[in-house]
């Protein structure tokens, strides 16, 4: 029986075969590089808020504890928002009218909250509870960036579970001393590695990877 294509049909189907494969490599590849950029996790991206309210400015600038405003973060899996009486704390005496701070104000004058945009979204599937992680020596930047430099917050992080894995598989990479934990700016020192295991070993950190324990 008379062949109905050329031998070098065999070559052109090969040839067809692998373009076709490197081609949806490409863009799995792509997808996959897409899925981890700032682009796809908001990683890098400073959101802008009813209230241009600074970090920089109130911990670094002025030294105020992060435990001010956020007075749950020892003691609840939320760290808590602050009542706009906590702003009017100081700024019913300095600033008080400033037009930045008139939505302040008018929360104040009208008992209804600010609304603020939260920065670090994590979806309903995934749990994080901020006294288990504060109480253990990991501090306010290592997930929130060195938030004593923000003038506006951004997402300092990814939020992906690879990058949760990274502590809860090696938490002495990123442990520090207690006293250190709510400091709007920290650098690790340059033995990192065995403080770390040393204050794990002091704060009995020992952080469980399995899957239950973020997604309940």
């Amino acid at each position: 029986m008379a062949q109905l294509f050329p031998k070098q049909a065999n070559g052109l189907s090969q040839a067809s075969i692998a373009a076709g494969a490197a081609v949806g490599g490409s863009v799995l590849l792509a997808l996959f590089l897409l899925a981890r950029s700032g682009y796809a996790t908001g990683e890098g991206t400073p959101y802008d808020q009813k209230v241009p309210f600074s970090h920089n400015h109130h911990t670094t600038g002025v030294g105020i504890d992060c435990r001010y405003c956020h007075t749950t973060v020892e003691t609840s899996a939320t760290a808590s928002v602050p009542p706009t009486q906590t702003c009017m704390n100081c700024h019913s005496q300095i600033w008080t009218y400033a037009p930045m701070l008139e939505p302040v104000r008018e929360s104040y004058r009208t008992g209804k909250s600010l609304e603020w945009r939260k920065v670090n979204d994590l979806p309903d599937f995934a749990y994080f509870n901020h006294s288990a992680h504060v109480n253990k020596g990991v501090g306010c930047t290592t997930c929130h960036g060195q938030i004593g430099e923000m003038p506006l917050v951004y997402q300092a992080q990814s939020l992906q579970m690879q990058w949760c894995l990274e502590c809860h598989l090696k938490p002495e990479q990123f442990l520090r001393p207690k006293s250190e934990v709510n400091a709007p700016v920290w650098n690790p020192p340059a033995n990192q590695l065995e403080v770390g295991a040393k204050l794990r070993d002091l704060y009995q950190a020992k952080p469980r990877v399995s899957c239950s324990t973020c997604h309940r």
